[in-house]
C-alpha cells in the first residue's frame, strides 16, 4: 500500500504578489495545487510543516495528502522557492495526484550490502552515474526507493537498469538506453612513483659515512 504523508493546509482567496506577502506576513507559506485537469487550488502552510519535510532525503519523490477543510488532495512537491537571504520557504508548487495517470518523477537509488562486494573489499570504487532515476509511474505505485545490491560485485562490474529492485510498475524515461548504468565498480589506481630503497642514494659532493672514513689518511704514530 502507497505511503502518504499529511500535511495541514488552508485555503486562500486571491492569487498574486501582494496576497502571497500577505499570507507570509500571517506566518504562513502561501503554495499552490495544480494539475489533473482541474483548476489550480491557492493554498497556505504552516512553515515549520513543510520544512519538516523538506529536511528528509527524497522529498521530490515523497507523496503527500493536503488536507483541506477536510478534503484529502494527494500531491507531490514540483518546486520550492526559497528567500535569497533568509534561506525560508517562499511559496510551494504541488501537482495534483490522479490514480491511474502516470506521472514524471525522480527515484532515489539505495546501495546496499557493500560488504559483500569482493571488488570493494579488496580496495575498489563505487562510481556512481546516477543517484536518482526518472521513470513514469501511477501515483498509486511510487517507490520510496530503488534498490541496488551490490553482492558479488568485482572490478569494473556495472550496475544497471535492470539490476535494480523495486522497479516493479515504473519505466524509465531514457529513451536511447533502455539498460542504462547506475554505477560501476573500478579497481584500485595503482602509483607510478618508485619505491623508496632502503638505503639512500648520498646527496652529490658528499661522500657515505663510511668511504668519507676511509678515504681519511691514516694517523701518524
Amino acid at each position: 500500500m502507497t505511503n502518504f504523508t499529511t500535511i495541514e493546509a488552508e485555503g486562500r482567496d486571491r492569487a498574486g504578489k501582494g496576497a502571497a506577502r500577505a499570507t507570509r506576513r500571517a506566518g504562513k507559506v502561501p503554495a499552490v495545487i495544480y494539475g489533473a485537469k482541474q483548476p489550480a487550488t491557492l493554498i497556505a502552510l504552516d512553515p515549520r510543516l513543510v520544512m519538516r519535510e523538506l529536511h528528509k532525503p527524497g522529498w521530490r519523490s515523497r507523496l503527500f495528502e493536503l488536507n483541506l477543510a477536510g478534503v484529502p488532495v494527494r500531491a507531490l512537491i514540483r518546486d520550492v522557492q526559497f528567500h535569497p537571504v533568509t534561506d525560508t520557504v517562499e511559496h510551494v508548487d504541488f501537482q495534483r495526484l490522479v490514480a491511474g495517470e502516470k506521472i514524471h518523477v525522480a527515484v532515489a537509488v539505495h546501495f546496499t550490502n557493500e560488504l559483500l562486494s569482493p571488488g570493494l573489499k579488496r580496495g575498489g570504487s563505487l562510481n556512481i552515474v546516477r543517484h536518482t532515476v526518472e521513470v513514469y509511474v501511477d501515483p498509486d505505485h511510487i517507490p520510496g526507493y530503488f534498490e541496488a545490491d551490490l553482492t558479488g560485485l568485482e572490478f569494473n562490474a556495472n550496475v544497471r537498469w535492470h539490476d535494480l529492485k523495486g522497479t516493479e510498475n515504473t519505466k524509465p524515461t531514457a529513451v536511447v538506453d533502455k539498460d542504462f548504468v547506475i554505477a560501476t565498480l573500478s579497481p584500485p589506481i595503482k602509483s607510478n612513483e618508485p619505491v623508496a630503497e632502503a638505503a639512500a642514494t648520498p646527496a652529490k659532493g658528499k661522500a657515505a659515512p663510511k668511504a668519507a672514513a676511509a678515504a681519511k689518511p691514516a694517523a701518524k704514530k
